[in-house]
């Protein structure tokens, strides 16, 4: 089981080295459970966080009884709103050690759907 981990964080910190968040232009990370799905927008800069958003919302919002990828694409809609609501139009996406597939992939187009940019 060490090993998948290890294997992971290689991954993430290969994916991360390329890149970084600013005020303007923060990083948007991933972090995808079993169950869930959680998004923030993050100026590494500044070293705080300025935007979070999980699927939880999505489906406290009216998205009860929705597939997960439909709620995550959701969760990136609301993630949008609110990065416009702090005066955020671009963004860096952080995949992290996830696939750019699935749940993940869904996120990234409801942020895009929402007006944010990559």
């Amino acid at each position: 089981m060490k090993q998948k981990t290890v294997r992971a964080a290689r991954r993430a910190h290969r994916v991360r080295t390329r890149m970084q968040g600013t005020a303007t232009s923060p990083r948007l990370t991933v972090k995808r459970s079993s169950k869930h799905l959680y998004a923030q927008l993050i100026d590494d800069v500044a070293g705080r966080t300025l935007a979070a958003v999980s699927d939880k919302e999505a489906s406290a919002e009216g998205g009860k009884g929705m597939k997960p990828i439909d709620l995550a694409r959701e969760a990136g809609k609301i993630l949008a709103q609110k990065a416009g609501k702090a005066g955020i139009a671009s963004a860096v996406f952080d995949r992290g050690s996830y696939r750019y597939h699935g749940r993940v992939a869904a996120l990234a187009d409801g942020a895009r759907e929402g007006g944010l940019k990559f």
